[in-house]
C-alpha cells in the first residue's frame, strides 16, 4: 500500500501531524514544496519557548524531530490525490506515493494590494498581524491601508492602536460609513482619505505614504489587509464539501466530508497563526491514527473470519 500517511505541506501543521504519527510507529511522508508562508518574516512570536525565533529554524527543528522517529520528507510539490486501491494515491512532480490516509496542510497565500511598495516590503515593515508584528513595531507612526478584504482592514485599524498613539488609516479605496469613521476617529485613528499611489521607502525601510495628489504622509510602519486565499485544490479536486464562505468545512480534528482525507492549518483556517497551526496537525495526527487503528481493527477481523470458515 505504501504509507499510512501521506502530508501535503512541511509547515507547522504538516510536520507537527508528522511527529504525532511516526511516533505512533506509523509510516509517514511528507511533501514539502519549501513554500512557507511566514518566509519573509525575519521572527516568529506568540509560540511558547520559540518566541523570536526564525520561522527557518523552527521548521529545521520540526524536520530533525521528524527524522529522529523515522518519518520521512520528499521536498516536492503535491499536485493532485486521487483514490487508489482503497486509499489514495498522490501525485507530486517528481512521481506518485500511496498511502491509505492524507492529510491536506498547504497553507494559504496572501493577496497584497496592488500598491507600489507593499510587496518589495512585505514581512519587513509591511505586515498584516499585529498579534505577530505589533509589539516589535510598538509607539511608530503606523499606516494602515485599505485594501480587498474590507472587514479584516477596518478591524485592524482599530486594533492596531493598541499598539500606538499615532495610527493614520488610509481607506484608499474603501468607501466608508459615517458609522465606521466616527469610530475610529472616537478610537483615536486619523483618517486620511484619497487614493493612495506608493509606499515611500527611504533608506531601505519605508519612511511614508503618498497619495495620488502628491500628498506625503511620513510613516515607519504600514499594516494591510491582505485577502486570504487557501491553496485548497488538492482538497476540492478530491470533491471535499465546501461552506458557504467558500472554505473547505473540516470538523474539529480537521476531517472533511471525505473519509480518510483530513485538512490543517491556514489551507481551512485563516485565522490559524503557527501555534494554532501546530495544534490543528496534532488533533489531526491523532484522528487519522484512530481512523487507521479502525481500519486495521477491521482488517483484522475480516482475517480472523475467513480462519474460522476455512477450519469449519
Amino acid at each position: 500500500m505504501g504509507y499510512d500517511v501521506v502530508i501535503a505541506g512541511g509547515g507547522a501543521a504538516g510536520l507537527s501531524a508528522a511527529v504525532l504519527l511516526a511516533r505512533s510507529r506509523r509510516g509517514v511522508v511528507v511533501l514539502d514544496a519549501g513554500e512557507p508562508r511566514n518566509a519573509p518574516a525575519a521572527h516568529l512570536h506568540n509560540f511558547l519557548s520559540r518566541d523570536g525565533m526564525s520561522p527557518a529554524d523552527l521548521l529545521a527543528a520540526g524536520r530533525d524531530e521528524l527524522a529522529r522517529y523515522g518519518g520521512e520528507i520528499v521536498s516536492a510539490r503535491a499536485l493532485a490525490i486521487e483514490r487508489a486501491d482503497g486509499g489514495f494515491a498522490v501525485r507530486h512532480d517528481g512521481g506518485d506515493l500511496n498511502a491509505r490516509a492524507v492529510l491536506v496542510a498547504t497553507g494559504l497565500r496572501d493577496e497584497l494590494p496592488a500598491i507600489p511598495g507593499v510587496r518589495e516590503r512585505w514581512g519587513a515593515d509591511v505586515v498584516h498581524c499585529p498579534y505577530c508584528h505589533g509589539y516589535e513595531v510598538r509607539d511608530t507612526a503606523i499606516a494602515v491601508l485599505g485594501g480587498d478584504n474590507r472587514p479584516f482592514t477596518l478591524h485592524q485599524a482599530s486594533l492596531v492602536r493598541q499598539w500606538s498613539d499615532d495610527v493614520v488609516f488610509f481607506p484608499h479605496r474603501i468607501v466608508m460609513t459615517d458609522e465606521e469613521r466616527e469610530r475610529l476617529v472616537a478610537r483615536g485613528i486619523r483618517v486620511v482619505d484619497g487614493e493612495v499611489a506608493r509606499l515611500l521607502v527611504d533608506g531601505g525601510r519605508v519612511s511614508g505614504v503618498e497619495l495620488a495628489d502628491g500628498t506625503a504622509v511620513p510613516r515607519e510602519t504600514a499594516f494591510v489587509g491582505p485577502r486570504f486565499v487557501p491553496d485548497d485544490g488538492l482538497l476540492t479536486g478530491l470533491g471535499c464539501a465546501v461552506g458557504e464562505n467558500g472554505w473547505v468545512t473540516v470538523d474539529g480534528s480537521g476531517r472533511t466530508s471525505v473519509p480518510g482525507v483530513w485538512a490543517a492549518g491556514n489551507v481551512v483556517d485563516s485565522p490559524a497563526q503557527l501555534i494554532t497551526a501546530a495544534a490543528a496537525g496534532s488533533s489531526a495526527g491523532i484522528a487519522l491514527n484512530h481512523h487507521l487503528l479502525a481500519l486495521d481493527i477491521d482488517s483484522a477481523v475480516a482475517a480472523c473470519r475467513v480462519v474460522s470458515t476455512v477450519d469449519a
